[in-house]
Parts: structure tokens; sequence; C-alpha cells
């Protein structure tokens, strides 16, 4: 096995986002099936590990290849990967801050991947905006990776603002809003425009089918972490209509969720659908939509809901294990 540095893709970083969304999932329905909390445990401590191996890769090919590393940034479509080692490291601070109850190691990983976040939500959309055309067939679901990362921002956010004091406290809670508040309004924009890539052009390339996934990811984290932003603001007194707002959002989320199974058996049966690192945009979007599905049931007293999303948990368990042992196998291959 030999890591290519010079073609490491930024995208690899999803499988950090997906494990550690599988790891908080476990630790949530560890009131069902207590084992689950060993898993949890197990996950994180295996996602940290994952995470500092790829960060090496990542660093030496920014000092090695800058300009390999900067021609991707202009991609249209490779660019919005970049976005998935900062929400890599939000992720990771809500495993550590909720499962391994860490608040400092939770606040390491989520100063920097806020910090991030907020740069490169505004970084990839200038770099598109000073481009002279970006053709229609460059649109794709990873268009909504950025606002993804600011939604998931109140994530570990939220539970971490009464951590801070004074001023710094503050700041906390105007960051979360602000992430929370930009994140779910560039979605809306940027939903419509690939909504309409996906009536006006060809399906996407098979190599890049997954990503039909990618649109439970705002949808799901948007739910989860309203819910998580509500319930730590005490100046907020009346919070049923922003948990009412939590379940419409969720309600939209199984049609998407629907469509990204009836797209994914079209892709399988009249296509192909390829191995690639894209397979992962299978797991973190699965994994948000089925929190805010835990989320939903739960705050809103629907049973019914929360089971559904213990049936996904399942099914987010073994899309899981089979993304990650073709991962393995992919790598071991060449």
């Amino acid at each position: 096995m030999k890591v290519n540095i010079k073609d490491f893709a930024p995208s690899w970083f999803a499988s950090v986002m997906g494990t550690g969304a599988l790891a908080l999932l476990s630790f949530a329905y560890s009131q069902r099936l207590p084992e689950l909390k060993t898993l949890a445990i197990v996950l994180t401590y295996l996602n940290t590990g994952l995470f500092f191996i790829l960060l090496i890769p990542w660093i030496l090919r920014w000092v090695k290849y800058t300009e390999n590393a900067l021609e991707d940034l202009k991609h249209p479509v490779v660019s919005h990967f970049y976005g998935t080692i900062s929400v890599a490291m939000l992720v990771l601070s809500a495993d550590y801050l909720l499962i391994l109850k860490k608040t400092a190691i939770a606040k390491a990983f989520w100063i920097p991947g806020a910090t991030l976040t907020i740069f490169f939500s505004l970084l990839i959309p200038y770099l598109m905006f000073v481009e002279k055309e970006i053709d229609l067939k460059a649109v794709t679901p990873a268009w909504f990776i950025p606002p993804v990362g600011l939604i998931v921002i109140p994530l570990g956010g939220a539970g971490l603002i009464p951590s801070f004091s004074g001023t710094a406290k503050e700041i906390a809670y105007a960051v979360n809003y602000f992430a929370w508040g930009t994140g779910f309004f560039l979605y809306l924009g940027l939903f419509a425009i690939v909504f309409f890539r996906f009536i006006r052009h060809e399906p996407l390339p098979c190599g890049m089918a997954p990503a039909v996934w990618i649109n439970l990811g705002p949808i799901g984290a948007g739910s989860s972490t309203l819910y998580a932003l509500v319930k730590s603001s005490k100046f907020i007194m009346v919070k049923e209509p922003f948990f009412a707002f939590g379940l419409i959002l969720w309600g939209f989320g199984v049609w998407w969720l629907v469509m990204a199974v009836i797209m994914t058996l079209h892709y399988i049966r009249k296509l192909t659908l390829p191995y690639s690192l894209a397979w992962w945009a299978f797991i973190f979007p699965l994994g948000a939509y089925v929190s805010a599905t835990h989320n939903v049931g739960t705050v809103c007293g629907i049973g019914a809901i929360d089971n559904f999303g213990f049936v996904l948990y399942w099914l987010l368990v073994a899309m899981w294990l089979v993304t990650g042992v073709k991962t393995i196998k992919h790598m071991i291959l060449e």
C-alpha cells in the first residue's frame, strides 16, 4: 500500500465525518442497546487516529505539491471537498464532548474547526463568483458541503457555550447562530441550483452518484443543531416553534431519503455504481439524518419517528461497514 501524496484527495476526511456521526448515533441509541456505548467510545478513538493519519498527507501535499493543491481548490467540484477537513474537526469535537465528556479536547477541535469552516465558506464561493463561467455539469450536491459545515458548527458548539465566560461566551453564541443561519440560507440557494441541474442535465457521472445523498446532510444537521442551539439558549423562552420547524425540515428529509434510494437503485440497475471515495457521501449525510430522526422523535415525543430512526441506524451501520471494507480493499490493491 502506497500513499500518493501528489494526488491525495481532500475528500478523504469524509470518512472521519461519517465515522464520527456513527459514533454519536451509537451513543444516542445506547439507551436502547447498552452495548452501543462501548462501540461509540471505540469509534471515537478510532476516528481520532484516522483524522491524524489523514492529516499527514494533507499537509505534505500543500508543502510539496502546492500547485496541485491550489489547482484542486479552484476546481468547481473538488474545491468543495476541502471543507471536509474542518467538518471532520467539528464532528470529532462533538464526539469528545457528548460521548467522552472531555470538554477541553472538544474545544481544541471546535475552535480551529469552526474557524476553518467559516474560512472555506467564504473562500470557495468567492473563487466561484470570480470565475468567468461554470458549466452546469460541474454543479453537484458536493456544493452543499460548505453550508453543511456551517450548520454543523453548533453540533458541539452549542454544548460548549457554557464552558466559555464573559465576552468569549457572547462570541460563542454569535458564532453558533451566525453559522446556522448562514449555512441554512446558503443551502436553500444552492439547493435550487442543484435541483435545476438535476432537471436540465443528464444524471451525475457514475463515480459521483452517491453525492445524491449529500442533501440529507444539511436537512439532518439543520434539525439537530437547531435543537441543540435552542436548548442551550436561555434567552429563548418559547422553544416549541423551533421544535416544530425542525419537525417540518425533517419531513422534507423523508422525501429526499426516498428519492436518494430510488436514484441509487437507478444507477445500480441501469448504469453502474463503481467504488470511489464518493461512497463516503452515503455515510455522513445519512448519519446526520438519522440523528435528526432521533432528536425529532425524542423532543416531539413521537415514538414512531424515533423507532424509524433506530431502523435507519442499522442501515447506516451496514453502509459504513461496506464502504469501510471497500475503502481498505481499494487501498491495499493500489
